[in-house]
């Protein structure tokens, strides 16, 4: 009789590959670390090859490991489309999304509600945090799609939405501080490597005064008046003022947003919100 790879053991590689341990593994999936361990024992049984390598810093997987990784995930994608498909129930399950925090307060309340109103079963978590650091989480797959900006046009992809990168301050007094007082994202964000090139370029003198991806914490000392900002336009706050070429700031770029995955190939739920918002997201 031919072996069967039961869909609940290739849910546990799965999670145990994303996770790094089984012990990080058990809750996602809703069981005992001992019961996981028990499950890549059966599917050790099953295959006759070791899937996990046990190191100190946690597991990884064999070579035959990740050749069953593969097919696990075409497996469950199929099983996933055909039991929402042929049960009719609608999506379900649970997604993990990431959002730049500038975009959060405009475009997430919009984009979470339509989506569950029309598939309440699904359950969303959000993540927010500066385009770098949701690309951490998505390479460790602490997270399965996000929101993140790129270059306007350097992407292989169309983006979603261009994004114009403005200066805002409390007043346009700030410029008059010297050296350049700066308050800018983590440093390996779009906005704070644009800002310093940009100055440079101007040979003006400037000092990152304020550099975190928190952006509540930027906005508060921006709102000190003791420094500049770079943010996108539609993450600009009323009571904050745009200023542009007339006070000689470096023209900024243009960002746009784009869609990421975790995978090539994402389960049809996070499909399906992708989707979503590609269709929901304004244009402008």
């Amino acid at each position: 009789m031919a072996a069967t790879l039961d869909i609940d053991l290739l849910r546990t590689l799965v999670a145990v590959n994303e996770t790094g341990s089984l012990s990080r593994a058990a809750p996602r999936i809703g069981r005992t670390q001992a019961a996981v361990s028990m499950q890549i024992k059966r599917l050790e049984d099953l295959i006759g090859q070791p899937l996990l390598t046990r190191g100190g810093r946690g597991v990884t997987l064999t070579r035959e490991g990740e050749r069953l990784l593969a097919h696990a995930h075409e497996i469950l994608s199929r099983h996933d489309e055909a039991v929402t498909d042929l049960i009719g129930r609608g999506l379900s399950g649970s997604i993990r999304f990431g959002c730049p925090d500038d975009y959060a307060a405009s475009f997430l309340p919009h984009l979470i509600g339509d989506f569950v109103s029309r598939h309440p079963k699904v359950m969303i978590e959000v993540v927010c945090a500066s385009t770098p650091r949701l690309q951490e989480r998505l390479r460790d797959h602490a997270i399965e799609l996000a929101l993140v900006s790129v270059l306007e046009g350097a992407h292989s992809e169309p983006s979603l939405r261009a994004e114009a990168l403005v200066w805002i301050a409390k007043s346009a007094a700030t410029l008059a501080i010297d050296p350049l007082p700066l308050a800018l994202s983590d440093p390996d964000g779009l906005d704070h490597i644009h800002a310093r090139r940009g100055l440079e370029r101007q040979g003006r003198a400037y000092r990152v005064a304020y550099a975190s991806g928190s952006l509540t914490g930027l906005l508060a000392f921006v709102r000190s008046g003791q420094a500049l900002a770079v943010l996108t336009r539609s993450a600009a706050p009323a009571d904050l003022q745009i200023l542009g070429r007339e006070h000689d700031l470096p023209v900024l770029p243009d960002l746009g947003i784009v869609v990421a995955f975790d995978r090539p190939r994402p389960s049809p739920v996070v499909t399906a919100f992708a989707e979503h918002i590609r269709a929901a997201l304004p244009r402008r």
